[in-house]
């Protein structure tokens, strides 16, 4: 009988995820991903056989499916309003509260393969078609809703690189703070 893994599939994905956030791909090493996951690397290759693209991959279906879950309120919740300040609530808890980066950003950084790339890119749209959506169902016509949802990302992930840099988080909590009065048009807020 095979011996059970000592770290369960949704805590490695945590763990691989929050190295790659810190140092990129190109900064992982194999070193990094054992010692935060507590594998020996041979446990870790037995997992990945295709090395550290195959863990970065999971790491990104990993951020999918928490990213998933932090926009279902804006998606689905009948009180657009609210479902945007729950999704905030969320984007804040996911980003420690502007303290860590953003892994979309920190995966697509100089040496990461193309279609690392292009799973960040996939879920980076995801994210814009969901305040794009939930902005059009506030009441902003399809253009200013895309306009809405771009300007609520840009915000959010440059206070996440303001916070990086500075050390100052505050511009993060203000900024998610106002997701709902910057996909909600004023005249319905």
């Amino acid at each position: 009988m095979p011996r059970p893994p000592s770290v369960d599939e949704d805590q490695l994905g945590d763990l691989i995820a929050a190295v790659f956030r810190a140092k990129g791909y190109e900064g992982t090493g194999i070193g990094d991903l054992a010692t935060a996951s507590g594998l020996q690397r041979a446990s870790l290759y037995h997992r990945f056989p295709d090395g550290k693209e195959q863990m970065a991959q999971v790491a990104l279906t990993h951020v999918g499916r928490r990213f998933a879950a932090i926009l279902a309120p804006m998606r689905d919740d009948p009180d657009v309003a609210r479902g945007i300040a729950e999704t905030a609530r969320g984007l804040g808890e996911f980003y420690g509260f502007g303290a860590l980066s953003c892994v979309l950003d920190t995966m697509t950084l100089a040496g990461a393969p193309a279609p690392l790339r292009d799973r960040a890119r996939s879920l980076a749209t995801a994210w814009l078609d969901a305040m794009t959506d939930a902005a059009r169902r506030a009441g902003h016509r399809p253009e200013a809703a895309v306009r809405a949802a771009r300007d609520a990302f840009v915000r959010v992930e440059g206070a996440l690189v303001l916070g990086r840099v500075t050390g100052d988080t505050g511009v993060f909590a203000e900024t998610v703070a106002l997701l709902p009065s910057l996909l909600v048009p004023e005249d319905r807020a």
